[in-house]
């Protein structure tokens, strides 16, 4: 199968879209463990640490961060060169 990862998203975006209750409630079935931890990303403790990490050092001014118009320019530059606009 050679399919990208982003047509397969579309295929199953469209499927799901137009999928009659069955089929919906079967394909979540099927991936509702997956879907619950991905919901409750609270409870991995190794993302909540890093989280914390992160935070106490801009608390503490070790990481200085962005502030917001640095971060809308680095976004439509990253916009720019992906898209070209």
């Amino acid at each position: 199968m050679n399919t990208s990862s982003a047509a397969i998203r579309h295929k199953l975006y469209d499927y799901i879209r137009v999928a009659d209750t069955k089929k919906l409630h079967a394909i979540y079935n099927l991936l509702e463990d997956d879907i619950e931890q991905t919901n409750e990303w609270w409870r991995d403790k190794q993302l909540v640490k890093e989280l914390d990490t992160r935070y106490n050092a801009l608390e503490d001014g070790a990481d200085k961060g962005f502030t917001t118009p640095q971060l809308i320019d680095s976004i439509d530059k990253l916009r720019a060169k992906k898209y070209g606009r």
